[in-house]
């Protein structure tokens, strides 16, 4: 079976048809429970959010603030397997037709096999991976099977990579490029700031990919003001501190992550 990248591609495109930035949307999975992320990552796609990301729980989360990795604690004590992850990847996705990724350190895959993960997220219905700590040179292996099965390779550029670097990165990605916003980690932020801009104007210089901005995005109003010039907003710690704050009230938690995928869909759709 092959996974969904041409979903992805066209739902990014179709974004862009319509003159807005896409709203993309990340959870961890096995957070609060198994069942309680994957309805969460239907809420989100209720509100509006075009394309979800389910996180991978990690142990050592280096591109994440504490409002992840307190999520992921949760999910690893609650004994969260790769199976979960592929469950609610197949459960989000056949819910709502809509595409979802898989963003994960690379220690998990690589312990599990290439062959096996790319195999069952493209039969899971998965549209692709994020692999923020993948070097490039080092991912030949994965791309071939990432290919083979249909899947997106999406890598993250920072506002310290070089020109050259980011051509380099570029080139091997597929599906759109993460950028991040700035150097540090997730959480969100008063300002997403001009170096996002910059990062996302050199970064367009390199391909044809949709370029869609990370870190640090939590209201409406920043979501307008990088949908300005990013082709995709991602919002990630700020729908986790929403289901964190709901403190185990799970009806609480969806309504509050369904409202604010709502209003940022409405912010990605403002022009200035």
């Amino acid at each position: 079976m092959s996974g969904n990248i041409k979903l992805l591609s066209d739902t990014l495109a179709a974004a862009k048809a319509e003159g807005r930035s896409a709203l993309i949307a990340y959870l961890p999975a096995g957070f609060p429970t198994v069942d309680g992320g994957i309805e969460a990552a239907k809420a989100v796609f209720d509100g509006g959010a075009d394309v979800v990301e389910i996180g991978l729980p990690h142990s050592d989360p280096v591109l994440d603030g504490p409002v992840i990795q307190t999520a992921d604690d949760i999910a690893l004590r609650g004994g969260v397997k790769i199976a979960d992850v592929m469950r609610t990847v197949r459960e989000a996705h056949e819910a709502t037709g809509k595409p979802v990724l898989v963003m994960t350190y690379w220690n998990p895959i690589d312990r599990y096999g290439i062959e096996r993960f790319t195999a069952e997220l493209a039969e899971a219905g998965g549209a692709g991976c994020i692999l923020p700590d993948l070097p490039v040179q080092e991912s030949a292996t994965w791309r071939e099977n990432a290919d083979k099965h249909g899947l997106a390779t999406v890598f993250v550029v920072a506002p310290s990579s070089k020109d050259a670097r980011l051509a380099e990165i570029t080139a091997a990605g597929s599906g759109f490029v993460y950028a991040a916003s700035l150097m540090g980690v997730t959480g969100t932020r008063a300002s997403v700031g001009e170096q996002a801009q910059d990062l996302v104007r050199r970064t367009k210089a390199t391909t044809g990919l949709p370029v869609c901005v990370g870190l640090g995005v939590s209201n409406a109003e920043q979501a307008a003001e990088v949908a300005q010039f990013a082709d995709g907003v991602i919002v990630g710690s700020a729908f986790v501190k929403l289901m964190l704050t709901a403190d185990g009230d799970m009806a609480a938690g969806l309504a509050g992550i369904r409202a604010l995928a709502a209003e940022l869909a409405e912010g990605v759709r403002k022009r200035a």
